[in-house]
């Protein structure tokens, strides 16, 4: 669950609905696609989550399209940052046993040094962890 001030986000592997601020029945709904009849390798593919296949196979596809058309894909880099930070930021949260507030613009916890520990690991040596200013 993803609370903003425009709503909340519930999601899972099993679909998506968004509902608005205030709003009792979601806005948006989407349940999960699957797609074993379609493609059958998928039965026999080992290693392969098949609940999340469908957005695998058409994320793939449209990154595809995109590299012939020089267009934007649907799920371009910014959105990976994004789902990835809100994921690790639950995660330290989970971790801490408390809420915790973020920056976008600056990257980090508001006021909470002990979580933006957490942000970033010690790297083995030669290796360091890069810092914004350094890039």
């Amino acid at each position: 669950m993803l609370y903003g001030d425009k709503g909340t986000l519930e999601a899972s592997v099993m679909g998506y609905s968004f509902t608005e601020a205030g709003k009792k029945e979601p806005a948006i709904k989407e349940d999960v696609v699957y797609e074993l009849d379609k493609y059958p390798e998928d039965r026999t593919e080992k290693d392969l989550e098949r609940h999340v296949a469908p957005a695998i196979r058409a994320h793939m596809k449209n990154f595809l399209e995109c590299v012939e058309s020089r267009q934007k894909p649907v799920s371009d880099i910014e959105q990976g940052y994004i789902s990835t930070s809100a994921c690790i930021l639950a995660n330290i949260s989970m971790q801490l046993g408390r809420a915790i507030h973020w920056d976008h613009a600056k990257g980090e916890v508001i006021g909470d040094a002990e979580a933006n520990r957490l942000l970033r690991r010690t790297y083995r040596a030669p290796w360091v962890h890069p810092m914004p200013a350094d890039v």
